[in-house]
């Protein structure tokens, strides 16, 4: 019985290894993937702001196009202006050529607005472009490392389900069963310690005689509370 109790110790300590190697495991895809994430944004973040520069210069582009055409049409006017017949027409010719210049002064205003816009877009460019490519090396460095970090605990996993197979093949086949029970029912937590009178998981105080008969060591008992298996100052003999 005693022995069974020493294997079971040592069996937790695997299968808390096990737990935790798989859960490491399992959570480094979610890390490459929320760091993918940041990249992702970062990428957009810089598409956003080329697309804002870009329209901003297409809108210069299109202010400019506005302005020759309004200088044409003045430079008609003007032709047109020099044959006028009548004062009137004389008035109606400087009426149309004062709109258009006004429409010009509208559009140099609008030029000089999306010059300045463009000074802090272009920065704005440049700075979401060296992000990007910090965040890119970063993520690659994340990446290499969560593979290695992968390969080494699932190397190690291996090693520990063998040297986990080969201490079950040592326990008494019915106390094994019931270990596994205990296993799965409190989260790889199946042993408890009562040294001082007490499950040092659920707390509960033993009874003064149970806890006596743990004392004497001579048989495996459970806790009366939470059923887990109890030690009484813990076996750490190493056993072959």
């Amino acid at each position: 019985m005693q022995q069974d109790l020493v294997f079971a110790l040592r069996l937790q300590a695997i299968d808390r290894k096990i737990a935790n190697l798989e859960t490491e495991i399992a959570a480094l895809p979610k890390h490459i993937a929320d760091i993918e994430k940041k990249l992702e944004a970062h990428t957009r973040r810089l598409a956003a702001d080329r697309a804002a520069l870009s329209k901003n210069q297409l809108d210069r582009k299109k202010f400019d196009g506005d302005i020759q055409v309004y200088q044409q049409k003045i430079s008609k006017l003007r032709d047109q202006m020099a044959g006028a017949k009548n004062n009137e027409q004389y008035k109606a010719f400087q009426n149309e050529i004062a709109y258009a210049e006004g429409e010009i002064r509208k559009c140099e205003d609008r030029i000089l607005e999306l010059m300045e816009q463009a000074e802090a877009l272009d920065a704005a460019v440049k700075a979401a472009d060296s992000a990007l490519k910090t965040e890119q090396k970063h993520v690659e460095s994340e990446k290499i490392r969560a593979r290695d970090r992968s390969a080494a605990d699932t190397k190690e996993l291996a090693i520990q389900q063998s040297e986990r197979q080969a201490v079950t093949e040592k326990m008494t086949p019915a106390f094994y069963k019931e270990y596994e029970r205990l296993r799965k029912k409190t989260k790889n937590r199946p042993i408890a310690d009562a040294t001082e009178g007490r499950c040092d998981l659920c707390q509960m105080s033993l009874r003064p005689q149970f806890f006596q008969d743990l004392r004497k060591g001579d048989k495996i008992m459970y806790c009366e509370s939470c059923g887990r298996i109890l030690t009484y100052n813990p076996v750490i003999e190493q056993i072959a």
